[in-house]
């Protein structure tokens, strides 16, 4: 790999701008890190999710109002008496709150907790697919300068050939078939450069868009992550960290807690006020009350809501399992497609050895007349589509390994050692999760948008 995917990468160098230092797979997966719309989409999601919980936390306090009206009237004192003009104004201050909901509000911040944590969870299989089209379209730009080198002198081992057909036609070794045919293989050589030519242009854009820039000079692949000995442990290993295996487990708990909501609904609610006023005439008025409510019947709605609750956890509890089977699949589909490069890989090796020798052979039989110009085009076209095939198969096995780590939940910043600051879900839930209105703890909050900002 280090070998193949080390090689200079002519036109790549001759389209990227020139660069004072080569940029390495850490720059790029720190690059796409630090760039990708998605991930900010998916934090500025989960803080939204926190700040459900701060929004159900604020339901256990009271809820203070005050009314201030001011109006003006005319009465009569008696039927044929003189009109009386007057202005009133009223100033209240009122309070309430609930006092006991059998665990209502409780079950809801807890519900709305796990739901922080199962976005959390969300935000970590966005990060694994950033780091993974970082290193898929880091290898692809290799591969395909690669490629484009590959053609380039193809074009010019035809260009030869086709010269030296003109030669042989101009001493009458050969005939204008054979000219032709070189002809015909030189244009299509310059077609097929120009396609590589073309895929570069695309790969380069795929870069820019994983990471935020076009890549300059990229340096050969660092040695590739370890995995696992065995598919099984691989799976093992999954079925404990993948965020969706995890998110759905979340999913399962928050459906549990909404049939416990849904039990609770029947239950009455205990809610208390209390106010004071005072009017323009100087009398003053204070009240206190306690309110007990709960519905006796309300259609069947509750049961169905209740009956609702049960249907999607039971729903929940299937998507869990299937994530388990989905994963599992995912590891070992990843793990067989690794294998698979590494055969090919090696066939990969066996057939440029014999390809090489065989055009080695033809072309020395060619200069002695005893091989045409077409059977030294043929083993040339060989020769270079057994290197394309290896080059592509080697690009495929160390892709392979990122792809199993994804399967297994591991193509994080954290696990790729990239040492760099992430995103701190905590940091924000913690600053909001009491629901401050305006105190240390929203400065704190106003530091920690500051810096999201930034």
């Amino acid at each position: 790999m280090r070998t193949i995917l080390g090689m200079t990468m002519a036109a790549a160098i001759v389209i990227s701008a020139p660069m004072a230092q080569a940029e390495t797979l850490t720059d790029a997966f720190i690059a796409a890190y630090r760039n990708s719309n998605l991930l900010d989409k998916q934090a500025a999601v989960l803080r939204a999710a926190d700040e459900d919980v701060a929004q159900a936390v604020a339901t256990l306090r009271p809820v203070v109002e005050y009314t201030l009206t001011s109006g003006w009237g005319r009465a009569q004192s008696t039927n044929n008496g003189p009109f009386f003009d007057a202005w009133a104004s009223t100033f209240e201050l009122s309070a309430s709150m609930m006092v006991y909901d059998f665990g209502r509000r409780n079950l809801n911040i807890t519900l709305l907790k796990e739901t922080v944590l199962a976005t959390r969870e969300a935000l970590r299989s966005v990060e694994q697919q950033v780091l993974y089209d970082a290193v898929s379209s880091y290898v692809d730009v290799q591969v395909k300068g690669q490629i484009v080198s590959l053609r380039q002198s193809n074009v010019r081992l035809v260009t030869q050939e086709l010269r030296a057909a003109q030669d042989r036609f101009e001493v009458g070794e050969v005939t204008r078939t054979d000219v032709s045919i070189a002809e015909a293989r030189l244009a299509a050589a310059r077609a097929a450069l120009a396609v590589a030519e073309g895929d570069l242009m695309i790969a380069r854009e795929a870069y820019r868009a994983a990471t935020g820039a076009y890549p300059g000079s990229l340096k050969s692949l660092p040695r590739a992550p370890g995995l696992p000995k065995s598919m099984e442990a691989a799976q093992s290993v999954a079925l404990k960290t993948h965020p969706s295996i995890l998110q759905a487990q979340r999913g399962v708990t928050i459906r549990e807690l909404a049939i416990d909501a849904a039990k609770a609904n029947f239950m009455p609610t205990l809610s208390g006020s209390v106010s004071a006023s005072k009017n323009s005439d100087g009398t003053n008025e204070q009240s206190f009350g306690l309110s007990l409510n709960q519905e006796l019947y309300s259609g069947g709605a509750k049961a169905s809501g209740l009956r609702q609750a049960i249907a999607n956890r039971d729903g929940a509890r299937a998507d869990l399992q299937q994530a388990v089977v989905s994963i599992s699949e995912a590891v070992g589909s990843a793990w067989a497609g690794l294998a698979m490069a590494n055969a090919q890989v090696q066939a990969g090796d066996r057939q440029i050895a014999a390809a090489q020798t065989a055009f080695d052979g033809v072309r020395e039989e060619a200069s002695l007349g005893a091989r045409t110009t077409i059977d030294v085009l043929n083993a040339e076209q060989e020769l270079l589509d057994a290197r394309v095939t290896r080059i592509e198969a080697e690009a495929q096995r160390y892709l392979g390994v990122y792809a199993v780590l994804q399967t297994m939940g591991l193509l994080t910043v954290e696990h790729l050692g990239l040492g760099i600051p992430t995103y701190d879900p905590a940091q924000y839930y913690n600053a909001v999760k009491n629901a401050p209105v305006h105190s240390a703890q929203g400065k704190a909050l106003d530091r920690i948008m500051g810096k999201i900002g930034n």
